[in-house]
């Protein structure tokens, strides 16, 4: 006898069958590693500098003294005095992927910047005319570079800058410059302050203190590391209040031996933050340096160290990453991470002294377990070696652009051409497997100001049926200035009140979270916020802190 099930019988089976299938993608844990894609093959510049800025546009820069760049300025100008017609600063828009020439005239090479509480980009120092040079960026449609020659008490070239809780930046270093100074001052007699620091952790002929790592500690006080060390500085009172362990193994990890380094995301719990760690990645070996100019290329350190400097008795915890790496951007992701991306296995930074480029990004978890902490992602098949750059943008990608280890554009007969590509890597969150976990903010929208301490709601959106509320965290970056493998003013905050998910209707959501209590965890000033899922970020909103 022929047996047949029933039509109902049918239709619930194939009702389960869909429900299984999409539990099943609900319950995904994880992406597959990440994966790239071209999105220019040329801006006409190599991007030695990026910023990300509320109007989801990058400013982009690179030098102004190597000669014609491949794209050129609108409407038939040229530089003052000169037959160069070309650009040497763009604008990237995400949303049209097309790139618009700006005119930026002193030298911006190995310069620094931060993004200030208005959402305008105060860049400073160079090289030659542009040593002394402030430089403002507002992005409009019609915006472009305003320029004041004599903006800084001191050349800086190779310097850091950070936002500090009064609203100005700090600016610390740069070569043959052992001071630091503020912009704005606060009065025309305002100059700047000798920094011992700097002397001290500065070696004869090699430097190795460039590009000093700068964050903002949760007390006001600034941690500075530089060489192989690092203090915590009161920059009201210009004095250091505390003086760290030297970093295991002695080696150097700024720059011209560049490393990477970030403040570990800052949790916020009734208001504080008890812990505050920095990890401090890649480097080269002390003799790296002369060793390259005289033809020797020194494997890359593999080493990470890691130091909780709100303890009262504070140790380096070393790691071991699975890819040595010189020259690697580390960024921090929405859900935490941390992404450690470009750079070289052998050399140092420089005019063709990096050796092997290392083109597997790596992340890592450090909430994980020590054994399981760093994850090998998809390889780019594009080198991206000195002067490269990568920033974190809203939609959750990275952008990746840049690489130029000559002094000129050379785009033949040399080990790695001239970089003029933008490229994304979509790390393994935006696995599309994993749209059903993604969560989609509903509201506040785009563009919200919040005040310090302010409670506020935010609704989003989950797909799938299945949420578990203590999976689901909100996060807020400070979009970083990223030049010579350091992402200034990079923050990443876990809001107070995140495990406060409910569920109010089918599919929708929201949490009640705090806003940061204070300019010294956040700095007044424009920030993505991001709701986090089952470590799957939502894209981010711009939130403004005041």
């Amino acid at each position: 006898m022929k047996f047949t099930f029933p039509f109902f019988s049918r239709h619930i089976l194939l009702l389960l069958l869909l429900f299984l299938l999409h539990t099943s993608l609900c319950l995904a844990a994880s992406g597959t590693g990440g994966s790239w894609s071209l999105l220019l093959p040329s801006i006409g510049i190599s991007a030695m500098h990026m910023q990300l800025l509320p109007t989801d546009r990058v400013v982009i820069f690179d030098r102004t003294d190597f000669g014609i760049s491949n794209i050129s300025l609108p409407s038939g100008k040229c530089r003052p005095n000169s037959t160069d017609c070309s650009a040497h600063s763009v604008e990237y828009n995400i949303a049209s992927n097309s790139v618009r020439p700006l005119m930026v005239l002193s030298n911006v090479w190995c310069s620094s910047g931060t993004m200030m509480p208005d959402g305008s980009l105060v860049q400073t120092g160079g090289w030659g005319d542009g040593d002394h040079a402030v430089r403002i960026f507002k992005s409009c449609d019609q915006c472009d570079w305003h320029e004041m020659l004599s903006g800084l008490s001191q050349q800086r070239w190779y310097a850091t800058n950070h936002i500090l809780p009064d609203g100005r930046q700090i600016i610390i270093g740069g070569r043959q410059s052992f001071n630091y100074e503020f912009y704005p001052k606060k009065s025309a007699t305002e100059t700047d302050f000798f920094f011992m620091f700097l002397v001290q952790t500065n070696d004869p002929n090699v430097e190795n203190n460039l590009y000093p790592f700068v964050f903002l500690n949760t007390d006001g006080n600034l941690f500075i590391y530089a060489n192989y060390r690092g203090i915590l500085f009161d920059y009201v009172h210009d004095k250091v209040v505390r003086t760290f362990p030297a970093i295991p193994g002695g080696d150097p990890r700024n720059y011209p031996s560049t490393g990477s380094a970030v403040l570990l995301p800052l949790r916020i719990a009734q208001g504080n933050v008890d812990s505050v760690e920095v990890l401090v990645c890649g480097g080269a070996p002390r003799e790296a340096y002369n060793n390259a100019n005289n033809g020797k290329f020194d494997k890359a350190l593999d080493s990470c160290g890691r130091i909780k400097i709100s303890d009262p008795d504070p140790q380096w915890v070393m790691e071991t990453m699975p890819l040595a790496r010189v020259m690697g951007d580390m960024l921090l992701l929405p859900n935490g991470d941390v992404l450690i991306i470009n750079g070289a296995s052998a050399g140092v930074a420089g005019w063709e002294v990096g050796r092997d480029p290392v083109l597997s990004p790596v992340v890592y978890g450090p909430d994980k377990p020590t054994e399981s902490r760093f994850e090998v992602q998809n390889p780019s098949s594009i080198a991206r070696m000195y002067h490269s750059t990568a920033i974190l943008l809203r939609d959750g990608r990275v952008l990746v652009g840049g690489s130029n280890p000559h002094d000129r554009y050379e785009f033949s007969n040399v080990l790695y051409p001239t970089e003029l590509s933008l490229e994304a890597f979509s790390p393994g969150y935006l696995d599309p497997i994993l749209s059903g976990l993604r969560p989609n903010i509903i509201s506040p929208t785009n563009k919200t100001t919040v005040r310090y301490k302010q409670r506020f709601v935010i609704q989003f959106q989950v797909s799938c049926p299945i949420l578990d509320p203590n999976l689901v965290k909100v996060t807020m970056l400070a979009p970083p200035f990223n030049t010579h493998s350091f992402s200034m003013n990079q923050r990443l905050l876990i809001l107070d009140g995140s495990n406060t998910t409910v569920a109010v209707g089918n599919s929708h959501y929201e949490v009640r979270v705090v806003a940061p209590s204070s300019g010294n965890i956040a700095p007044a000033g424009n920030y993505i916020l991001f709701v986090v899922h089952q470590d799957i970020p939502s894209e981010g909103i711009w939130v403004r802190i005041r």
